[in-house]
């Protein structure tokens, strides 16, 4: 059973269609992995053990039928808790949401159970998704699998400490600024964000509208590809949703080939603040894409100095207008209510036991900028700044310009939990390079490129690629991934870390 936690989720899918395992033993061979090491590193918020059994039963007797099984029907994957599950919690991440059941599955969770996935549980988050390192949220920090004094990145880390550990094969994960890719940089692993509106958010928890979006955790191109595929896809019930064809990633990721592919180097994306050990093995990867047969050309993207500044302004402006739900009359944590206090006085004592100082920073912050006198000043001249940065993108892979940018994907490698808990702008510093894709909704990718030097920790590279061009990400990364692997192996799959 050791062996089956090891098994890409191709390989997995493919030894249950073919009868050389069961997806049952597939379901119970994670679940002990689980609960072998989960409370060292604290992926999941919450194991939905007979769910997933029942699940993966499921999925057995489609195959004893002779039914056709999709291509990851039983295999395992860890949820973000942002998304809504029928019957079990769903928390975000926060206190203000403990104990909260929902009665209906987002639409990502709908699709990933017709597709047969067996959902193990939710994993940790900071909470509302508001964070780069998990120790936002509620219920303690997660562990980095490298090194269980380091932080997963976030706010996904529960997500990708999940792969990294081998308590899933695949996951899902939400990014706003960065929270599958920085996650996936900090412990070895391949996220990506969709283009924005690719994947439904109905159901997903909502921080910021514009800028959120659900995507694919994995330890290989392959199998994101796998679960990108069976996630994306119109949904009527998001009116942000793409009514358009899914690109053809998995077909792009079975057959990466840069070849005649013009890359651009983010100009921007180096210089003071970024870890050494991070720069070399990133100008490694682009000597990596030379000798593959790229053309690298090195591209000024201005505006992009400027998009941290805009993305707090902007998202702590729509976080606040979101949370504003989270009123204590509804749904989730009461506080107060013993019938001498007013609903105001109910809602105020609410939110100040059950959101955390994180939250309580941004929704400050976010309600002051769209405060009447201060609009146009801040919020309005972040969105000003946001069209800048899109048309940086658009003038990048415009007529003549390049197929995919590269960068690293965080200025360095995963921190000590508490290292910067006390200083939001350090923190804020990790997403850096992530957050100019989400303020133009393009779709970017980080896959491992190796390890630093200096601290032996995993390094990301940044793959962005237009809107609805994702199946560029799937060509890039799978060609880059086959090289590194020949060259040096895979950095998780090779060089696993001890639990």
């Amino acid at each position: 059973m050791t062996d089956l936690i090891k098994l890409t989720a191709a390989e997995i899918a493919a030894k249950i269609a073919s009868g050389e395992v069961t997806a049952v033993q597939v379901t119970e061979a994670h679940l002990a992995r689980i609960e072998a090491v989960d409370e060292k590193v604290h992926a999941f918020l919450h194991v939905d053990r007979e769910g997933a059994l029942a699940q993966a039963r499921e999925v057995d007797a489609k195959r004893e039928r002779g039914e056709k099984l999709g291509p990851l029907a039983g295999v395992p994957l860890a949820l973000k808790d942002i998304f809504t599950t029928k019957g079990i919690p769903t928390t975000v991440g926060s206190k203000i949401l403990e104990g909260w059941i929902p009665p209906y599955d987002a639409t990502l969770t709908r699709k990933l159970k017709e597709a047969d996935v067996v959902i193990l549980g939710k994993t940790n988050m900071d909470e509302f998704a508001m964070g780069s390192s998990t120790e936002n949220s509620a219920y303690g920090p997660t562990g980095n699998p490298w090194d269980l004094t380091k932080i997963p990145g976030g706010s996904g880390g529960g997500s990708s400490a999940a792969l990294a550990s081998y308590e899933a094969p695949l996951a899902i994960g939400t990014d706003t600024g960065g929270s599958i890719r920085q996650p996936a940089a900090v412990t070895g692993t391949v996220g990506v964000k969709p283009t924005y509106g690719a994947v439904s958010r109905y159901g997903m928890v909502a921080f910021s509208s514009s800028l959120d979006q659900g995507g694919p955790c994995a330890r290989t191109v392959l199998d994101a590809a796998l679960l990108h595929e069976a996630i994306a896809g119109h949904d009527p019930l998001d009116s942000t949703s793409i009514d358009a064809p899914v690109p053809p990633v998995v077909e792009a990721a079975r057959n990466g080939d840069v070849k005649g592919m013009r890359v651009g180097v983010v100009k921007q994306f180096r210089g003071e603040g970024y870890q050494a050990g991070v720069l070399q093995r990133f100008d490694e990867s682009v000597e990596l894409l030379k000798e593959l047969g790229a053309e690298v050309v090195e591209v000024d993207c201005p505006s992009f100095d400027l998009a941290l500044a805009a993305y707090y302004l902007i998202a702590p402006s729509e976080c606040s207008s979101n949370l504003a739900r989270f009123d204590a009359m509804r749904y989730g944590l009461r506080v107060g209510d013993d019938g001498t206090k007013s609903a105001e006085d109910v809602t105020a004592l609410t939110r100040e036991a059950g959101f955390g100082d994180e939250v309580k920073r941004r929704v400050i912050l976010g309600t002051y900028a769209l405060s009447s006198g201060y609009y146009d000043a801040y919020y309005g001249s972040a969105q000003k700044v946001r069209t800048l940065i899109t048309r940086d993108f658009e003038k990048a892979f415009g007529e003549g310009g390049v197929d995919v940018l590269i960068s690293p994907t965080t200025p360095t490698t995963a921190f000590p939990i508490g290292e910067r808990a006390d200083d939001p702008m350090a923190m804020y510093l990790a997403d850096l390079c992530t957050i100019p894709t989400n303020l133009a909704g393009n779709a970017a990718m980080s896959l491992p490129c190796g390890l630093a030097p200096e601290d032996g920790m995993p390094v990301g590279l940044q793959i962005i690629a237009p809107a609805m061009a994702d199946d560029r990400l799937y060509r890039v990364g799978a060609a880059v991934e086959a090289a590194f692997n020949a060259r040096w192996g895979h950095p998780l799959l090779e060089e696993a870390p001890s639990l």
